[in-house]
């Protein structure tokens, strides 16, 4: 047996987990087997197991090729001007759903990871990974309206961390609902309407 090379064994990893985006797509990541995507991927079921010890490695080195659209959108905190802090908290809510609407790959890992996956025994990681991406998240968020309302663009009854949740939960909420259906509205143009109003209201609100 002809032993491959680094290059080509990088080649047939990336080609299982090609796959595997595809399987569990169609699938979901319970109704998948090592099987199923060896032979999506055109390999034996022994070269998966060469490179992953089981599915839940398949679906973390999966999940570690993109970054997710809450992850992308971090930013440092400390570049916003105190004038432009709702700027800044704008363009960090906006960030995810552009993520999410210009990139096909992070669209069908956000699809799996949310909605095509079931996270029980040797998959909880993965979902505590993902709580903790959330809460730094919405801590930015929550930091960035606490510098709003020292600066006073927001009233002084605000709870940062209330508000935060808020416009998390607007942002969240798009994103599942479109990825289960794409079509049915355009992300980005929906998110500008939607988190402007928002911020419109916190504005009011002094």
């Amino acid at each position: 047996m002809v032993r491959k090379t680094k290059a080509e064994a990088l080649e047939t990893r990336h080609q299982i987990l090609d796959a595997a985006e595809q399987v569990f797509l169609r699938q979901g990541v319970s109704g998948t087997s090592l099987q199923d995507i060896a032979v999506a991927a055109g390999v034996t079921r022994g070269a998966v197991y060469w490179h992953f010890e089981n599915k839940a490695a398949v679906f973390h080195a999966m999940m570690e090729r993109v970054v997710l659209p809450c992850e992308s959108a971090m930013c440092e905190l400390e570049a916003a001007p105190a004038d432009a802090v709702l700027d800044t908290l704008c363009s960090l809510a906006m960030g995810p759903l552009q993520e999410l609407a210009g990139k096909p790959q992070v669209q069908r890992v956000f699809t799996i990871a949310i909605h095509l996956t079931e996270y029980t025994g040797e998959m909880k990681i993965e979902q505590d990974q993902h709580r903790d991406s959330i809460q730094r998240y919405l801590g930015q968020m929550e930091g960035l309206l606490a510098r709003a309302q020292q600066s006073g663009s927001l009233g002084s009854h605000l709870a940062p961390r209330t508000a935060a949740l808020g416009l998390f939960s607007l942002v969240d909420g798009l994103m599942m609902h479109w990825t289960l259906a794409p079509d049915s509205f355009d992300l980005v143009q929906v998110g500008q309407q939607t988190i402007h109003s928002y911020l419109a209201g916190l504005r009011s609100a002094r």
